[in-house]
């Protein structure tokens, strides 16, 4: 990165916190429109997109892009919320970036419609050149409605303003309806009744610790042998379909083994059923998506996994599962043998009737953050990174988090973190308050020095309440690499969304 691209950099990146400060401040507008409600439930309509698209770097090369997104619609036809993005196909397996989008949709007649949004994001990976990782996507798509969901054709621009990478392409873009229903802050602890599910309507986490064992012909991307067990920390999110089936998220990264820099993300689909009542679950699962990074020949960044497992339910809410399977990118020559153990937290409880009606506490939190990185080439340059956040409170002060960070400055592009931890929080008197924050994850990519990706980041902030659903907090705090050079002071500056979902079952 240049001297003159660093301050155009921080613009940007003081523009997407900017508009992440209007887009949650339309979400509190939406939820405060009709003072007159007395339902325990506000609604508001959302859609998870899935996108694809070919796009052209640098040398006449393609790489096939996948996006995801989760949309809440704010009011007035605008959409906004997480998003990522990440290679598919070509030779750029690993390349990732994360961030938000913004669209609006103008009906054009009939069940066509148009489209229009902006994703701001985070990343790289794949030795593309992205230069300091910020990634802009404006598009247009038009869409036609097939009732529960719509699909059509998406033009859009894929820039990274620091980087080389500047292509205009079409797409075919995808989106399924939902809702998105919560509690207001001030009636988190009421007891209610609430039918359906709320939040995002996941009724499962996993913290997941596994390992792979590469067979022999698994190979690095520079030609050598990927001989070493790679160890790997993650999350996965799961949602029940009935009985038995059910379907989710996971992402995961190296956190030992050499291979820093190494990340996954991937949708799962799966059956399970008790053989031992309120003790012991199996099951079967797939998953399929995104994966790279680390110096592992993913090839285009294809990733399909399997596997079988046990749960071994612990309390009514917890439970520890092990899981033993397949991993293999065949696009390229990773192929591995997997074991994973996962503490399993059930959030909403389909077969428990008999525990009170309950909310539980919910924020979203997204911002920015700035510290100096030792890199592997032995200087110390400032990053800047995105993060995303969700925590899920377990009582009134203590919650459990967990986070995303992407670089999106500082000549780091490629740069990932994931990272899980709990947290404490309390009020400051009015309209203030502070909590801190103990996290440890796996960081890697963007010649950033965290060889292995272990990391550990504990944090404390202060922050002050705009309204009643919405808070602007400034943090400080350490992140240190357990084996590598990286081992610095943290600044973050972030926007927090408070909200209420059902802690009990959903049917």
């Amino acid at each position: 990165m240049t001297r003159d691209d660093a301050p155009r950099a921080q613009r940007r990146l003081r523009t997407l916190l900017a508009g992440l400060g209007m887009a949650s401040s339309g979400l509190a507008w939406a939820q405060q429109s009709d003072p007159s409600t007395t339902e325990p439930l506000v609604i508001l309509p959302a859609q998870v997109r899935l996108g694809i698209e070919k796009v052209k770097l640098p040398g006449d090369e393609s790489m096939g892009l996948v996006g995801t997104s989760y949309l809440v619609n704010i009011g007035r036809g605008l959409s906004v919320g997480p998003a990522a993005y990440g290679a598919i196909s070509g030779r750029r397996g690993g390349l990732f970036t994360l961030g938000a989008e913004a669209a609006w949709r103008q009906k054009l007649g009939g069940p066509l419609a148009l489209d229009v949004g902006l994703y701001v994001g985070g990343g790289g990976g794949g030795a593309a050149p992205v230069g300091g990782g910020l990634m802009l996507r404006p598009h247009a798509d038009l869409t036609w409605d097939f009732g529960p969901y719509r699909a059509g054709v998406s033009l859009s621009q894929v820039r990274f303003p620091t980087g080389q990478i500047d292509s205009r392409q079409i797409g075919l873009v995808w989106s399924a309806a939902t809702d998105f229903r919560y509690v207001e802050r001030d009636r988190i602890g009421t007891p209610m009744s609430i039918s359906g599910r709320s939040g995002m309507g996941f009724d499962r986490a996993q913290a997941v610790f596994g390992v792979y064992r590469p067979r022999p012909s698994a190979t690095r991307n520079s030609g050598g042998p990927l001989a070493s067990t790679i160890g790997f920390v993650g999350m996965r999110l799961e949602r029940a379909i009935d009985d038995h089936a059910y379907w989710g998220i996971e992402a995961a990264g190296a956190a030992s083994g050499g291979v820093g820099g190494y990340a996954e993300y991937l949708a799962t689909a799966g059956t399970e059923t008790t053989v031992w009542s309120d003790v012991l679950t199996v099951g079967g699962r797939v998953a399929v998506g995104m994966g790279g990074g680390g110096d592992v020949n993913v090839g285009g960044g294809l990733l399909m996994k399997g596997g079988l497992y046990g749960t071994l339910r612990l309390t009514r809410s917890l439970g520890l599962s092990l899981e033993g399977g397949a991993t293999r990118a065949p696009q390229g020559s990773f192929k591995a043998l997997h074991a994973a153990a996962s503490l399993n937290w059930i959030l909403d409880d389909p077969s428990d009737f008999s525990a009170p009606d309950r909310t539980v506490r919910t924020d979203w939190v997204a911002g920015v953050e700035r510290y100096d990185a030792a890199r592997r080439d032995g200087s110390v340059r400032a990053l800047q990174a995105v993060t995303l956040k969700v925590n899920r409170f377990v009582s009134h002060h203590l919650y459990l988090s967990g986070q995303a960070h992407s670089a999106a400055g500082g000549g780091a592009g490629g740069y990932t973190a994931g990272m899980f931890g709990f947290g404490v929080q309390a009020p400051l008197g009015a309209r203030w308050h502070a909590g801190a924050e103990a996290l440890i994850g796996a960081a890697g990519g963007g010649g950033v020095d965290s060889q292995g990706g272990a990391i550990a980041q504990p944090m404390a902030y202060v922050g002050f309440n705009l309204n009643p659903s919405l808070a602007l907090r400034l943090g400080a705090g350490r992140i240190k690499s357990l084996k590598g050079a990286l081992n610095s002071r943290v600044v973050d500056l972030t926007l927090a969304f408070t909200f209420g979902v059902a802690g009990h079952g959903y049917r």
